[in-house]
């Protein structure tokens, strides 16, 4: 049982990390259609700065969401404590049913830092660790993105293609061989992302929805992500029902004496 908890408790935070799957073979894009905006022209340049404007901007963020995992059908609910200094970490902490802290990651553009309460365990790593799993155009700004439901950056190239034929807007394109597709909506917040690696087997489907009002800003309280690796299904849905932003916020982590490295 405990060595199951495990497993899903780093899945979490692999999942925060993996924003990408790993890719080997050159893909093939197709051709934009006549009605979309391609190549660096004034239009979609415009567009691309109006959403790139258009997204959260914050100092810090705080948030609280109930989370529920699911793994190849097999749920769990937990809470999770979220706060942000934006460019330079992401503090996480996970809590049981029962308010007892099972799990605290800490994640840097250098290092990946994670405990497991459950059974004095802990992973450290540098951030080129998720390499392993991640596209190297994604960076961990992609993650920071992902947390608050705003659009990744590295999927706002200008080498993209966007079609706005309805009242959203389709962004496509590949990153280092990453096919991929992001449907922002009108107010320009990026409402679906969806990553896929198709030789690989390997899929990242991202929705955003329930639009969360905190003072002037405006993000998604339903965040839900869902990652298809061959036959794994791992799918975290967060519901963020408390949230702030720009207050002063500590990020305690420290690895206690007596846990040992997670193999």
């Amino acid at each position: 049982m405990r060595k199951n908890t495990l497993n899903k408790l780093f899945i979490i935070f692999a999942l925060l990390a993996m924003v990408s799957c790993k890719a080997k073979k050159q893909l093939v894009v197709n051709k934009a259609a006549k009605d979309t905006m391609v190549a660096k022209s004034p239009v979609l340049m415009t567009r691309l700065n109006s959403i790139r404007s258009a997204q959260l901007n914050f100092n810090t963020f705080s948030g609280k969401a109930k989370t529920q995992l699911t793994i190849n059908g097999s749920s769990n609910n937990v809470t999770m404590n979220v706060r942000i200094e934006k460019g330079k970490r992401i503090w996480v902490s996970v809590t049981a049913i029962i308010g007892i802290e099972v799990a605290r990651a800490v994640i840097t553009p250098d290092s990946i830092l994670v405990i497991n309460k459950l059974q004095n365990l802990y992973l450290q790593q540098p951030f080129s660790y998720i390499y392993k799993y991640a596209s190297e155009k994604l960076d961990y700004s992609s993650v920071e993105a992902l947390m608050v439901g705003n659009a990744i950056p590295q999927l706002l190239d200008e080498k993209a293609s966007l079609k706005t034929d309805t009242a959203d807007t389709e962004i496509k394109g590949a990153l280092d061989n990453l096919v991929y597709n992001m449907i922002v909506g009108v107010d320009l917040k990026a409402k679906e992302t969806n990553l896929l690696n198709p030789d690989e087997g390997q899929e990242l489907h991202v929705n955003n929805s329930a639009p969360l009002q905190a003072g002037d800003r405006n993000l998604p309280s339903q965040i839900d992500i869902n990652s298809v690796v061959g036959n794994k299904k791992i799918k975290i849905s967060l519901h963020y029902n408390k949230v702030d932003f720009d207050k002063p916020l500590e990020y305690p982590f420290s690895i206690p004496d007596g846990y040992s490295p997670a193999k």
